[in-house]
C-alpha cells in the first residue's frame, strides 16, 4: 500500500469519486475486486482486511459461496466450517451484515457456532432482534475489526458532535491568505523528519476533505514533544504559508484531542 495505510487510500478514492463497497460475505473476495453495479464499476473491499480472519477460512468461504450462493446466515453456518474467533471476526467486520442487518445481529446469531450443524434445523432468523448500534460505535468497531470505514468521516461525525466548531477544513485552508493564523484539526496519519531538514518534523493530518499538511519548527517540537509524537487526533494553532498551490500550516500551538476519539483505533506512518 506503500506510504498511506488503507484507510487513507480508500477516504482518497471516494473523494475523488471511487465507489467503495464494504466487506461482504456474499460477494467479497480475499483480494479486493472491481465490482459492476447499475451505477458503473466499484470497488469492493476484500477478506483479507478482516483482524482475526486468515486466508484459509476466507478459501473455504470463497469455495463453500462457488457451489451455492449464500443467500441467508443459515446457508453459510451449513456449509461453511469455521472456529468461533473467526465467527466472531466475520461478524465484527460486519462481513454478515447483509444476512443479519447489523454487526450486533449477526454477533447474536453466530454466538458458539464452531462448525457446520446439517443435522439441526437451520435457523433462518432470530427471534431477538437487537437494537443497532449508532454511528459512533459503527465507526470504533469498524476501525477495530478492519482498520477502516465506509461511513462518515471521524472528523465529520465529530463536527456533527460540535467538537469542531472552529476548526477550518482541510478544503477551506486555500481562501486563507497566506500569514492567516488558523485552527485545524484531523487524524494522524504521518510524521516525517529527514534528514536534511534541521530537525524539522512534518505532520500529515486528514479531516473528511483532505490532508493538512503541517511544518513543525525544531523549537516547537522541543517544546510540545508529547503532543506531537503521540496524539492519534491533533488539533494545530499556526500560520498558514502559501507557495504556489502548495499549502502548509506552520504550527505553533499542538492540543493533543484523541480522547474525543474514545475507543477508535487509528494508525499512523511515522518517521519512514
Amino acid at each position: 500500500m506503500g506510504f498511506y495505510a488503507p484507510a487513507q487510500l480508500v477516504q482518497d478514492a471516494r473523494r475523488h469519486g471511487v465507489t467503495v463497497l464494504p466487506v461482504d460475505v456474499r460477494v467479497s473476495h480475499w483480494d479486493h475486486t472491481l465490482e459492476e453495479t447499475p451505477e458503473g464499476p466499484a470497488l469492493r473491499l476484500g477478506l483479507r482486511l478482516i483482524k482475526g480472519l486468515g486466508r484459509d477460512a476466507a478459501e473455504r468461504l470463497q469455495t463453500a459461496r462457488s457451489r451455492a450462493p449464500f443467500n441467508t446466515l443459515a446457508d453459510v453456518t451449513r456449509t461453511v466450517r469455521l472456529n468461533a474467533r473467526e465467527w466472531e471476526a466475520l461478524a465484527s467486520a460486519g462481513a454478515l451484515d447483509s444476512l443479519t442487518g447489523h454487526r450486533y445481529q449477526a454477533r447474536w446469531e453466530v454466538l458458539g457456532l464452531e462448525s457446520p450443524r446439517p443435522l439441526a434445523p437451520a435457523t433462518e432468523g432470530s427471534t431477538w432482534q437487537l437494537p443497532q448500534p449508532d454511528t459512533g460505535r459503527e465507526l470504533v468497531e469498524d476501525y477495530a475489526s478492519l482498520g477502516l470505514s465506509l461511513r462518515p468521516h471521524p472528523l465529520a461525525w465529530l463536527r456533527q458532535q460540535g467538537k469542531l466548531h472552529r476548526c477550518l477544513k482541510a478544503s477551506e485552508l486555500s481562501e486563507k491568505s497566506h500569514g492567516s493564523w488558523v485552527r485545524v484539526a484531523g487524524l494522524v496519519i504521518g510524521r516525517q523528519r529527514p534528514g536534511t531538514a534541521s530537525g524539522v518534523t512534518f505532520v500529515t493530518l486528514e479531516d473528511e476533505t483532505g490532508f493538512v499538511n503541517v511544518v513543525v519548527w525544531l523549537n516547537t517540537a522541543r517544546a510540545q514533544r508529547k503532543p506531537l509524537l503521540t496524539a492519534r487526533l491533533l488539533e494545530v494553532n499556526g500560520i498558514v504559508e502559501k507557495e504556489g498551490e502548495v499549502i502548509h500550516v506552520i504550527a505553533g500551538r499542538l492540543v493533543d484531542r484523541s480522547a474525543w476519539l474514545a475507543d477508535l483505533h487509528t494508525r499512523s506512518r511515522d518517521f519512514h
